[in-house]
Parts: C-alpha cells; structure tokens; sequence
C-alpha cells in the first residue's frame, strides 16, 4: 500500500517457515547507563517500535469513502469488527481484572502504594504461562520449539513484556515505561503473525479499540485500587502521571478524514470535533470521555486530582490553546513521546531486549545529533536558549526529512483565565534532562506569529 506512491511502512512480521529456526532469545536489560539511550535510539527495536505505534495511528484517523461519507472511529464503535485474536486478548484482560478480588487492598494508613498490589502481581506471575496459553494459539508461542537454539520460544520473550506491562511490584508504581511494555507485548504478537492479515488499518484499528482501551480502563482500575505511585513522573510539569497513548490516538480520532491512500493531515479537525479548549470544561470532559481516547485519559484525571486543570495539567492546558486542530496535536504528540518516553533514560532503562525487539543497530539508522539527557545534573545550568535544539532524529528518517522533535526552551506558556497571577513561575525552572517539554510554547502576542493564532499559545510543533 502507498500514499502518493510512497509505501506506508508496516511492522515486518517472522516468516512462518522460519519460526523453528529463528533465534529467539531470553529478553534482558540492555540499557545501563544514559549513554546506552543513543544506542537504543538507532536500534531495531526502536525502528519497530516506532513502525507499530505509527501503524496503530494512522489507523485511527477518520476515514473518508468514495462517496464522501466519514467513519469516525469512537470508541465503541460498531464499524469496528474483532477478530478471535482481538478478543481472546480482550478475555485475558477479563481474567486479570478477577483476579484483583484476589488480593483486596491492605486496610490502614499508608504512605506509598498498597502493598497489596505485591500479591495480586505474584498470582499473575505465577499464572503468567497459563494466561497466555489461554488467548494466544499454540503456532503463535511455541515457535522456536525444538530449534537449534537455546531452547528459548516466543513465549518467553511474550511474557517478559506481558509482566512488565502492569507496573512495578518493587516500587509500587506504573508508568509509561510499563505502557511501553504493552506496545511491545502487541507488537511481537503481530510479528508473530498473531493477528489476521486484512486490509490496512482493519486490525490496527481493533487493537486499538479492542485492546489498547481495554488495558488502559484496567491500567485505571489498578492504579485507583492500589493507589499506584507515578513511575518517574514529572510531576505537574509532565503531559501525564501515568499514560501517554490514549492521547496519541485520542487526538487522531479527531482528526480530518482521510482515504487509505492519502497522507496523514497535518492540520485541521472533523467538522463536529469538540474544540481541544473542552479539556478544561469538566462536562465536556464527561461527554466526550465515553467515545473519545483523548478525553477518557483526562477523564481519569479528573477523577484523581483536585483543583484547577490549568494548575495541575498545566500542559495539557497549554495544549488545549493550539487553534490548527487535532491533526496538529496527534503530531506532536507523536514527536513528544519520542522525546519524552523512547528518549528518557528513566522510562527506557527497565526496557528488555530479545530477538522479537532487538538492542542490534538498525542498518538504516542515523546516528542521534545530540546525546539523550537522562540524569538530574550536579550543577544548575545556564538557561537554554529560546530557540528549539537539534534533537533526535528517526533512524529511518533521511537528512533534513523529519522534524527534530519536541524540546525545553522554556517559553512564555498559556495563561490561565484570571489566574496569572497565582502561576507557577517556570522561567526559573532549571531545564535539567528530567525537565518535561513545556508543551506548548506561545509567542507573545504581536511578535509575528500567524495571525490566525494571534494571542493564543502554539505547541512547539505548531507553524
């Protein structure tokens, strides 16, 4: 498949004939230190990983027929078929929500996390092998069976990012890092060839729906049952404590519509998408939070945190100000979690590494302009400069093709409606590698911005 001409990359999966004979490997930790982070940024597992999510994305953008009608993808939808894989996944997460009446949440005063979250995490550990047995075809998790290895099949690299998926038992938290474990635990099964061949978009579009909404609803369970601690969160200066894809695909659901040969908009919204401001509106919030990916993640933040949204998501709030629409926001979303997931020692640290997602240098791979920053430094720095750095490049991406995606120069940020005077002052904020993308960044208003946006705050990935 191609859009004007050019071919739509699709994440290869492993030759059937080949499954006794491929070399599947135990995953293990790769990462160790910061500099480790450029070597994973031009690895091939971060070629697929970034392959699968853009895959999932594009599959979730409105779709317009030849006869010009549009099918939105809400969630819900009954457009959307799934097929037996889909919802076998969909009976294990059934199976993993009973088994929270397992282990009920300690009574008393605590601190932390629950600890209780230790116990239901053992059940699942030690039923690991049988849950995945129960939804994944034989084919599928023996592969690798009586090779010539070391005995290692598909299912022992499934099961690494299977259980890396619901947080840390060890420190009582969960986040984007265990999010990314799921992205990978999807993304070996349809290297695995576990899920249908059917037209582009079709599966994509029923994983998303069918399984990544299911996760992230029991994800929010969890985290509510067990009082689950942010994992290396940035606090009120991050996007989200916890989540990341619900917002990628929540924005390319509001997206303009499109044909399966057309490139994905770079602007613009549906005719009747509510407008990105809604995020701030508590009932437009409860509306759109039950067709919408988007607004179900801020949904949850409303259920979890008190107070005014600009104050404790300040940037989703600045986010909520960008005037060329939601195509403009699945964009740099998908740039803000390059720099803010896949590029953040923290978050990619824990990552496994194995045949299915391999640590081996991706032959195509460009080598990253700037060294991924990880740890706190020693020293305050000198305040950054006001104009955007060089960033870190796609591997597949040619010179000067791709934009550098997202950085920290602290700008002025959307102001709160009557509020400026109680904000956080960030212009003192030292911009350490832990500091978020301050998203979005405005120019003052009369500076020379488009007039069409004249006052209001742009994302860093807005022209």
């Amino acid at each position: 498949m191609t859009t004007n001409g050019l071919p739509i990359r699709v994440l290869p999966t492993i030759d059937p004939s080949a499954g006794p004979t491929h070399p599947f490997s135990t995953p293990s930790k790769k990462i160790h230190e910061s500099n480790d982070v450029s070597s994973f940024l031009t690895s091939q597992a971060y070629v697929d990983i970034m392959t699968f999510l853009l895959q999932l994305n594009r599959s979730m953008f409105p779709l317009k027929s030849p006869d010009t009608s549009i099918q939105a993808w809400e969630l819900n939808c009954e457009a959307v078929e799934f097929s037996a894989p889909v919802r076998q996944l969909q009976q294990l997460l059934a199976k993993l929500e009973e088994m929270l009446e397992k282990a009920p949440p300690d009574q008393g005063p605590r601190r932390f996390g629950n600890v209780a979250f230790r116990r239901w995490f053992q059940i699942v550990e030690g039923r690991a092998d049988e849950l995945l047995e129960g939804c994944l075809a034989p084919e599928v998790l023996e592969q690798g069976k009586g090779g010539s290895g070391d005995g290692v099949t598909a299912k022992e690299e499934l099961k690494a990012y299977f259980l890396g998926s619901w947080g840390s038992a060890q420190r009582l938290d969960y986040g984007t890092g265990h999010e990314l474990s799921f992205l990978a635990f999807l993304g070996g099964i349809w290297k695995l060839n576990g899920f249908p061949r059917t037209a582009p978009g079709v599966e994509e579009r029923a994983i998303v729906l069918g399984v990544v909404q299911p996760y992230l609803e029991l994800i929010r369970t969890i985290i509510k049952r067990y009082t689950l601690e942010p994992a290396g969160s940035h606090g009120v200066w991050g996007l989200d404590d916890h989540s990341f894809l619900p917002y990628i695909f929540g924005a390319a659901q509001f997206a303009p519509a499109m044909t399966d040969s057309e490139p994905l908009p770079e602007e613009g919204s549906l005719p009747d998408a509510p407008d990105p401001g809604g995020v701030a509106k508590a009932n437009i919030v409860e509306r759109e939070r039950k067709t919408n990916m988007y607004f179900s993640a801020v949904g949850f933040i409303y259920d979890v945190k008190r107070g005014p949204f600009w104050e404790h998501s300040p940037m989703l709030y600045d986010i909520s100000g960008i005037r060329t629409g939601w195509a403009k926001i699945n964009k740099g979303m998908i740039k803000m979690y390059n720099a803010e997931v896949l590029s953040k020692f923290p978050v990619v640290q824990h990552f496994p590494f194995g045949s299915l997602f391999s640590f081996e240098r991706d032959p195509n791979a460009i080598a990253p302009q700037t060294q991924p920053q990880s740890q706190p430094p020693t020293a305050r720095p000198a305040p950054p400069s006001a104009g955007p750095g060089p960033g870190t490049k796609s591997p597949w991406a040619t010179a000067g093709g791709t934009a550098a995606p997202t950085v920290a120069p602290w700008a002025t940020a959307r102001v709160p409606p009557s509020a400026s005077s109680s904000l956080p002052d960030t212009s003192r904020l030292p911009p350490g590698p832990m500091a978020p993308t301050r998203a979005p960044w405005a120019k003052p208003a009369g500076s020379g911005g488009d007039s069409g946006d004249l006052g209001q705050t742009k994302a860093p990935w807005a022209k």
